[in-house]
């Protein structure tokens, strides 16, 4: 019923175009559009960034750039009390912003929904950061991988270190936008107005380190997210 009155709203305001911003479901939503007729362009625009065929999706740097702000202030409290804490952040099945923000923000710890990580190894290496001489630990916990109230509890319970944390939530999804995303966003948008003026149909805009390219819709769909294990490696280098 809506998809049938979007068409009808679609051909009564004579709309030559649509360019979709949106995650999953709103590319799915753009190609039934274009199979139906529709001059379609999808940009990517989620803060998890958990569309695979591209780099970056619009929008992930700006809610990086708020954990690590929020990271920041609570890394302040967090090491003049000596206590753990553990920050849960957006990311059911990918876990790019705990993990990204984890690296910049020199988290000891990242707990994702892509890697199995047992309670026992969080709690040793928080202790082994104790043997060392670290007064404090941050945990970075994307949401899809268990939440921050009990994982606290249970640190608490088996390392006897008093162990706070902090749901960021819907802060993540607001705020000013960051220069990246500002720059990506601006490209974006100018390469599927032109790939609709030029007569393209269906195209998906994408981002990497070479620029802004567009493939087929349903291949960027059906394209898988390969995990980043060189970064999940560097944040437990960068922890010892």
């Amino acid at each position: 019923m809506g998809f049938n009155k979007a068409l009808k709203n679609i051909k009564y305001l004579a709309i030559d175009g649509i360019v979709a911003i949106g995650g999953d479901g709103t590319f799915k939503g753009a190609r039934k559009l274009s199979e139906a007729g529709v001059p379609t362009m999808a940009i990517p625009g989620t803060i998890d960034n958990d569309l695979a065929y591209t780099q970056y999706t619009l929008g992930f740097f700006t809610a990086l750039e708020t954990v690590l702000d929020a990271v920041s202030k609570i890394r302040d409290t967090s090491s003049s009390h000596g206590n753990t804490n553990v920050i849960e952040v957006m990311g059911r099945n990918c876990g790019d912003i705990a993990l990204y923000s984890g690296l910049a923000g020199g988290a000891e710890l990242v707990v994702l929904p892509e890697i199995n990580l047992s309670i026992d190894e969080i709690c040793d290496k928080i202790m082994q950061g104790r043997i060392r001489g670290k007064r404090h630990s941050i945990i970075m916990l994307a949401e899809g991988a268990g939440d921050a109230k009990s994982l606290s509890a249970e640190i608490a319970e088996r390392t006897g270190i008093s162990t706070k944390y902090s749901v960021l939530g819907y802060t993540q999804r607001g705020g000013t936008p960051s220069s990246y995303d500002r720059l990506i966003g601006s490209k974006m948008g100018a390469r599927a107005v032109e790939l609709l003026i030029g007569g393209k149909v269906s195209r998906a805009i994408g981002v990497n380190d070479t620029g802004v390219f567009d493939v087929d819709l349903t291949e960027a769909l059906n394209t898988e997210k390969v995990f980043d294990y060189e970064s999940y490696e560097l944040t437990k280098i960068l922890s010892i």
